[in-house]
């Protein structure tokens, strides 16, 4: 049975009734987070046209980013949910104690028990270099905003293997635990603005906004700090804890940050760096801890890394923000809106599609993630293989429904063919500007 529209606000807030939320089985368990989406996207709406009201600057390049990864993210979620929980009812037969589904107890003892895990995930994946490696998605925005609630890496939730499976053993029902990590995921999505300065003494307690913003700076005094999800008392009890300065400006994103807005490079760049760190070592257990120790490790210094030899960041520090006109940023959003709806038209299918329908259409959503980035970042490539993925839909859908609404497959059909002729005649005109027969044959005589 679906919420009603206060019962999905109030998940955004872990304000939910125990009696409701408590399920006996786990494929009873209703997709919170899925049903939260639409909220989602009013939230990020209505902030961004505050602060437009308000006269501070809100990035079409870098909120298009932020889709793709949060697109990409949700399109293999049935990949990486597998991993996360695997084992988990298996381990299950062998619990210490049978807690009831339906006890209060066991409500809010998993609510608890499933916020101090996500806070030992979230800092081994600050403190291990190949988590590091998925984990440094969600950090690799400029900008603080609710968009980057969305910057979540394919391999996030495969990256939670092994935290949550000694639940299993305590004896908590493999129901709960899906519940309360639902509920537990989306109360990180409100704390990623800059709207709300401060919740008073409220902070003492809970994760708040200002909390959080040290979390994504990329200043030397934020690094490594407020790992929690819920309760900061965690960070406050095992020394992580580390308050917004009111006579410092945050610098967000990374360290070394990249210069592009494409969301399938920013999901794999990193691996490649650890690659290249591990190989450069001259023994194999330097290899082993450039992979296995923190990210700012080097051979000679501790576990972490020497703080000393970070880099000291500080405001401003320009963004990477290459210009985007008004009709190529619509352009974006309509194209963004078709993907999404592509990944939702996947799921909805998934049980019934064959393996090779899932890679297909999880191979055209990455492309297409890819092709908008690389529009954004006027990639020489992107324009003439923005035309080759239209004329591909084009060809594909001529003949046959894709989500099996007849008039969506219609109104995407000509999107699609007008974009193919708008990137065709582009790509054309741009050849023919940068391609001169008689200069080139001018060279060969």
């Amino acid at each position: 049975m679906g919420q009603t529209l206060l019962q999905r606000l109030g998940t955004l807030l872990y304000i939910v009734n125990p009696k409701t939320s408590s399920f006996e089985h786990a494929d009873d368990v209703p997709n919170y987070v899925d049903e939260a989406v639409p909220l989602f996207v009013a939230f990020m709406t209505l902030e961004a046209i505050i602060r437009k009201f308000q006269g501070k600057n809100v990035r079409v390049n870098a909120s298009i980013c932020s889709f793709g990864i949060g697109i990409l993210h949700e399109a293999t979620v049935f990949l990486s949910a597998t991993l996360m929980f695997f084992g988990y009812q298996w381990l299950y037969k062998f619990r210490i104690l049978d807690l009831p589904w339906d006890s209060l107890y066991t409500w809010f003892g998993a609510f608890i028990f499933i916020d101090f895990c996500y806070y030992w995930i979230h800092r081994a994946n600050h403190e291990v270099n190949l988590l590091w490696a998925a984990h440094q998605v969600h950090h690799s925005s400029e900008d603080y905003n609710l968009t980057i609630a969305l910057r979540l890496s394919i391999f996030q939730r495969a990256a939670s293997f092994g935290f949550y499976q000694p639940l299993a053993i305590i004896g908590f029902p493999f129901s709960m635990v899906i519940v309360h990590a639902a509920f537990n995921y989306l109360f990180q999505f409100w704390v990623h603005t800059d709207l709300i300065r401060s919740l008073g003494p409220l902070e003492y307690v809970i994760m708040s906004p200002s909390h959080h913003r040290v979390h994504h700076g990329s200043n030397k005094w934020c690094l490594d700090k407020n790992y929690a999800s819920v309760f900061v008392l965690w960070d406050r009890l095992f020394g992580t804890f580390e308050a917004e300065k009111k006579d410092e400006e945050i610098v967000y994103g990374l360290t070394d940050q990249p210069q592009t807005h494409n969301a399938v490079y920013m999901e794999f760049f990193y691996f490649k760096h650890l690659y290249q760190k591990a190989r450069s070592m001259t023994t194999w257990k330097d290899s082993l801890k450039a992979i296995f120790y923190g990210p700012g490790w080097s051979p000679g210094t501790p576990r972490l890394g020497d703080p000393a030899t970070f880099p000291d960041i500080k405001a401003p520090r320009q963004k990477y923000d290459p210009p985007v006109s008004l009709w190529l940023a619509l352009y974006l959003i309509i194209h963004t809106g078709f993907i999404f709806l592509g990944q939702q038209t996947l799921l909805h299918y998934l049980p019934a599609a064959s393996w090779v329908t899932i890679v297909l259409a999880l191979f055209c959503i990455f492309l297409s993630v890819a092709v908008t980035g690389g529009l954004i970042d006027n990639s020489w490539w992107a324009a003439p293989m923005e035309a080759v993925r239209c004329a591909a839909y084009v060809t594909y859908a001529y003949s046959r429904p894709v989500t099996g609404i007849p008039i969506i497959d219609s109104i995407v059909l000509t999107c699609f063919a007008a974009s193919m002729l708008i990137w065709t005649v582009h790509s054309v005109q741009h050849l023919s500007t940068t391609w001169k027969p008689s200069q080139k044959l001018s060279k060969l005589e």
